[in-house]
């Protein structure tokens, strides 16, 4: 199959060689060194440009070349003044290259290399600090993004993005391999890494296991994300580093003075069963956008389609929401639509038609409309007494990222928000600034996890109230103070990491203490609770300054937020930007080889790094694309596949009809996601009546035999049989879950026990026994049922624990019911 995208003449990809990547850890602090190697193997000079996402919590610092043995280290400049800079170096035929991050986002950047001569080497070194963040089950987790979805422009939107002439080309046939290195610090101890790469064995540098290393196995191609999860020994454990200022800095000054980081991530002390707090209004928004329909993880053939593990967690959230709380659902693509006018009250009616309405939910509304759905809720009354929680499922792939994150800041003090970003590729951008802008959180769904985990770690913090009332106090020797940088945390949730930095100004007296000490006080459920941490006076020295550009960029996330044409927090932010070297909205680096002064002859030709996409044969695919007609810089129509022909989103010019094998049909849809018209296309080179293919919205291909529907996994067949109370029905679906008939179950119920209360028991037991691994996805649904046993069971729950445990074979604790 020929290269689908931008190529050279001779059908050559584009001339990046390799990829090296060397990443130190320590904590929940990534300092990283990416480093790229190019070579023109054409015989005319080009203009190469690499698109490539960052974590939206990478602040990039430092960016350098080496172009003909010469080396160049960029400077940060305000943007209009870099990139003049760069054009003027093109046109005079000098060499430069150009570090900008994309308009209305903050997680992609454009690489730009200049001018590079025919055979010329090249080799860019970026630099950039990441703050990490946590997993369920505590994981520590890093993330070197691979994919890049093009972003969806909302109609009326003006202006091109800049993911939408990347060339694709089909995974395992990308032109450059990666490496990666990283060494691992923790002064609690490391206990392992995971990764669903190949990794080389985990090497300990340091006997007491506090430092270690870990690689990639040779010859990795770059076509997924790369993910450790770091595992420390006491990851809870409160810390505090104090890391010395930029020389020549002027003190009084963020980057002059020593900075403090505080890392918190607490096991808060629950005084209360999750799940029993019945106040609340709980918002579900899920994309059903054209994307939706693609599959969790491109590089596995039976990993659920998005939309369907994005339902089976709508499911598990609303049986464990609990009584007499309010509740809708709206779905969102080129319009959207909700279950109801308003929010209604958790009934077993009202939960019973939505669950029904879910089950029927498909990826059928076209592009990404995000912000007329959240306009709409937003404008609902919020209900006295019933705080709205605000549920968001997307893969995440919009241009009008700011102008969302505004809407939802605008509200946060009326609600939390938790997003979810669904499959690889999904903005963090997006998805962590809503939640980040209405004092939720965020998390990440890739490959064939589940996300129902995840979900239900955030309906538990949705239904138990979060610590508040976040003080610090500090005891430092006379001379010195701590000022914070930006607003700090308002709010910390149970298996939430949160990170505080510190200024510290001032001059310390060599003869006074050696020691600080931070007091961190706050509230959960009318309890002050306090942590301690002691760090020493003797700052860290680093030339990367890790610390200080965390610190400058939560700053700039905080003064760029807001969606405001504040002047004010923008010169700020600018002077943030320049001062510390972070990349901002309004800064961009620029690197210039003054060298190289012979001007260009004949035109400059400009080639596109390609990414990775996954080819899977159309035939007896089934591929829902959204509307997202759209077209090259050139005015040339592209067409985006959500399936069958790569990775979620991707753009790439329409290759030759003959080129996608046997195709029945032909459905084009129009903006609202609806079929308008069907050409027949025919087997492999047959003709097509009808406009070019290229110039339609979207299209969906199938072959005439239905797709077998796959059986329900047995926990979630559980689920859907659990009542809105909490208690089950004793009925064939029960009987055919637990492997027995109507009948033995019954005759074996003890004495005068009603039967829900039997059928609760007996699949309380086998959620224990059956479903040990998932617990995170059913406590809320237990504690559900627990409630209802106590007020329903009577002097009969311990025997039918007893009688239950010997007819299922099973062994869980009385305890467990709480006798």
């Amino acid at each position: 199959m020929a290269v689908i995208g931008l190529i050279t003449k001779s059908q050559e990809p584009v001339p990046l060689q390799s990829i090296s990547v060397d990443v130190a850890v320590q904590g929940f602090v990534a300092d990283v060194v990416s480093e790229l190697r190019y070579k023109n193997e054409e015989k005319a000079t080009v203009e190469v440009t690499f698109v490539f996402p960052l974590d939206d919590e990478a602040a990039v610092y430092a960016f350098e070349g080496l172009i003909g043995g010469t080396r160049i280290e960029a400077q940060i400049r305000e943007k209009k003044q870099a990139q003049q800079e760069y054009e003027d170096a093109l046109s005079e035929g000098r060499g430069a290259f150009l570090l900008e991050r994309e308009t209305n986002t903050s997680d992609i950047f454009t690489c730009s290399l200049g001018n590079l001569p025919p055979d010329g080497e090249a080799t860019l070194k970026l630099r950039y600090v990441q703050a990490l963040a946590p997993e369920p089950d505590g994981a520590v987790r890093f993330v070197l993004p691979a994919v890049l979805n093009p972003r969806y422009t909302p109609q009326g939107s003006e202006g091109d993005t800049v993911t939408m002439g990347i060339p694709r080309v089909p995974r395992g046939k990308l032109p450059y391999t990666l490496s990666l290195c990283a060494t691992l610090e923790s002064s609690h101890g490391i206990n392992r890494v995971e990764s669903k790469c190949t990794l080389a064995p985990l090497r300990f540098t340091a006997e007491d296991r506090t430092a270690a290393q870990v690689s990639l196995a040779e010859g990795h191609q770059f076509d997924r994300d790369v993910e450790l999860l770091i595992y420390y020994e006491d990851v809870h454990k409160p810390s505090a580093v104090l890391e010395a200022g930029k020389p020549g800095a002027a003190p009084g000054s963020l980057m002059g003075d020593p900075a403090l980081l505080v890392t918190m991530y607490p096991s808060l002390r629950c005084a209360s069963k999750p799940g029993l707090n019945a106040t609340g209004e709980f918002i579900f928004l899920l994309d059903r956008s054209g994307s939706m329909g693609c599959s969790t993880d491109s590089s596995s053939s039976d990993a659920p389609p998005r939309i369907q593990s994005a339902k089976e967690t709508l499911i598990l959230l609303l049986k464990s929401l609990p009584l007499g709380c309010y509740f809708n659902i709206y779905g969102f693509g080129s319009t959207y639509n909700s279950f109801y006018l308003q929010s209604v009250e958790y009934t077993q009616q009202t939960m019973s038609e939505s669950l029904q309405r879910v089950k029927d939910l498909q990826a059928d509304l076209g592009g990404t409309e995000i912000l007329q759905p959240l306009k709409a809720i937003y404008s609902q009354a919020c209900r006295e007494g019933h705080p709205c929680q605000l549920f968001v499922f997307t893969d995440g792939e919009v241009s009008n990222t700011e102008e969302v994150i505004a809407e939802v800041q605008h509200h946060g003090s009326s609600h939390r928000c938790f997003s979810f970003g669904i499959g690889e590729g999904a903005s963090t951008a997006l998805i962590k600034g809503i939640a980040r802008a209405a004092g939720g959180s965020a998390e990440f769904i890739t490959g064939k996890e589940r996300m129902q985990a995840k979900a239900l770690q955030s309906l538990k913090k949705a239904l138990q109230p979060a610590a508040t009332g976040i003080s610090l106090r500090w005891d430092l020797p006379s001379g010195l103070e701590a000022v914070l940088v930006g607003s700090g945390p308002q709010v910390i949730f149970e298996g939430q990491r949160s990170l505080i930095y510190a200024q510290i100004r001032g001059q310390h007296q060599s003869s006074g203490a050696s020691e600080g000490t931070v007091v961190l006080q706050y509230i959960f459920q009318d309890q002050t609770f306090t942590e301690t941490m002691m760090f020493p006076l003797q700052a860290q020295e680093s030339d990367r300054l890790p610390v200080h550009r965390l610190a400058a960029q939560a700053l700039l996330q905080e003064l760029e937020g807001t969606g405001e044409k504040d002047e004010v927090k923008r010169r700020q932010a600018l002077e943030t930007s320049l001062s510390s070297g972070v990349v901002c909205s309004q800064t961009a680096y620029v690197g210039l080889n003054t060298a190289l002064g012979q001007p260009l002859q004949g035109p400059l030709i400009h080639r596109d790094v390609p990414l990775a996409y996954s080819m899977i044969t159309i035939n007896s695919q089934i591929c829902h694309s959204g509307n997202r007609r759209s077209t090259t810089p050139l005015g040339i129509p592209i067409m985006s596949f959500n399936s069958g022909f790569g990775a979620p989103g991707s753009v790439f010019p329409s290759p030759p009809l003959d080129s996608f094998g046997d195709v029945d049909m032909c459905c084009l849809n129009d903006s609202f996601g609806d079929v308008d018209m069907c050409y027949g296309l025919g087997a492999l080179g047959s003709g097509f009546a009808g406009p070019p293919l290229d110039t339609f919205d979207a299209c969906s291909f199938y072959e005439e035999a239905p797709t077998p529907k796959k059986e329900e996994p047995p926990l979630l067949r559980l689920v859907s049989l659990q009542n809105a109370a909490g208690s089950w029905v004793l009925d064939s679906g029960l009987a055919d879950l637990l492997g027995l008939s109507e009948t033995e179950i019954s005759s074996k119920a003890p004495g005068q026990v009603t039967p829900n209360v039997w059928a609760t028991v007996l699949a309380i037991l086998w959620l224990h026994s059956k479903a040990s691994e998932q617990s995170d996805e059913w406590q809320l649904l237990e504690a559900k049922a627990l409630r209802w046993l106590q007020g329903n069971a009577g002097p009969w729950l311990a025997d039918c624990v007893k009688t239950g445990n010997a007819m299922l074979g099973s062994s869980v604790s009385p305890q467990t019911f709480g006798l």
